[in-house]
């Protein structure tokens, strides 16, 4: 997939691609679950019956977050389901062509819908737009779907929305998938991504403090961003095409006095440097919530019934696949 990261690089863009049609899709799309899989598909068969190519724009970060950020209130934003590489990741999986990367920022927040329409969407060669039907964009989110389908219309461009997809009579959403990571209720999340629910990272260097306690970590690099989970979980790790178990702690480490949020995963029966490589961490139980312990032999001790407790459950999962 070709990346355009941002209004800036439109015109390189259009130097290398100057005759693409395009059929195209915009929104947030965090997480990449089956309603958005559902207009992905939409685009990729209009694409086919048109010749074109497929193209998303979508916004980074959240609305929300920005807000919060802006309001230093990060606390009161939404937790991210998946980090923009992973998004970029997901989107490249699905076959699509090119991605738009539309920074949210002042600029974008105060553009008009007409303004947005001028400089972004009439700036690339669509044939075919098609959204959600709750779009909404521009300043006060002013444009809508109606507004889109007249500009559509005075420009033999196809305006068309997505029914919502629901599940059990529930409309899939971010939020909803947001909600049944937060309980650790991830058969759901699966149903509703379509997927594993999973987070990847990079090996990065920490405290070292594991191997003190013969627990030896690896310290996975996280977004800034709040993620959905929090505690201790019984986890499989994607690494060098190996799939292992393991166990794995998301949050600040209060024992020690941490204040960053961290993702330390200790993996069963393995010794190797893997510092700057990328595991993808699935997680398959909560075991606990993270909590502060007096010293460091009584966090030993939890640690080590945790990772019965998770060599069990794990035990189970492969037992019942069988």
């Amino acid at each position: 997939m070709y990346l355009i990261r941002g209004q800036n690089n439109i015109d390189l863009y259009r130097e290398r691609f100057p005759d693409v049609s395009l059929c195209a899709t915009i929104g947030n799309f965090d997480g990449l679950h089956l309603g958005h899989k559902t207009i992905l598909k939409s685009i990729k068969n209009q694409a086919l019956e048109r010749g074109a190519k497929t193209i998303v724009f979508f916004t980074e970060p959240h609305a929300s977050e920005y807000f919060a950020k802006k309001n230093n209130s990060l606390e009161d934003s939404p937790p991210r389901i998946s980090p923009w590489r992973e998004k970029v990741k997901l989107l490249d999986e699905e076959g699509i062509d090119f991605g738009f990367f539309l920074k949210f920022n002042d600029s974008l927040r105060s553009m008009s819908p007409e303004d947005f329409i001028e400089n972004i969407l009439g700036s690339m060669n669509l044939v075919s737009l098609k959204v959600g039907d709750d779009f909404r964009f521009g300043a006060n989110r002013a444009g809508d779907y109606k507004f889109l389908k007249s500009w559509g219309k005075n420009n033999m461009i196809d305006i068309s929305n997505t029914p919502t997809y629901k599940l059990d009579g529930r409309r899939v959403s971010s939020s909803w998938i947001r909600e049944s990571l937060l309980a650790s209720n991830f058969n759901l999340a699966s149903s509703l991504l379509g997927r594993p629910y999973t987070f990847s990272g990079k090996v990065v260097g920490g405290q070292k403090l594991g191997r003190t306690i013969g627990v030896p970590t690896a310290n996975l690099w996280i977004p800034k961003q709040k993620l959905p989970i929090s505690g201790v979980y019984a986890v499989t790790c994607a690494l060098d095409g190996n799939l292992l178990s393991g166990i794995a702690n998301m949050g600040t480490r209060p024992t020690v006095d941490g204040t960053k949020p961290v993702l330390e995963v200790h993996i069963f029966d393995f010794n190797e440097n893997i510092y700057g490589k990328r595991i993808e961490v699935e997680f398959k139980h909560k075991i606990r919530d993270e909590k502060k312990f007096k010293d460091l032999n009584l966090l030993k001790s939890q640690i080590q019934k945790d990772i019965s407790t998770a060599k069990e459950l794990l035990k189970k999962d492969y037992d019942q696949k069988l």
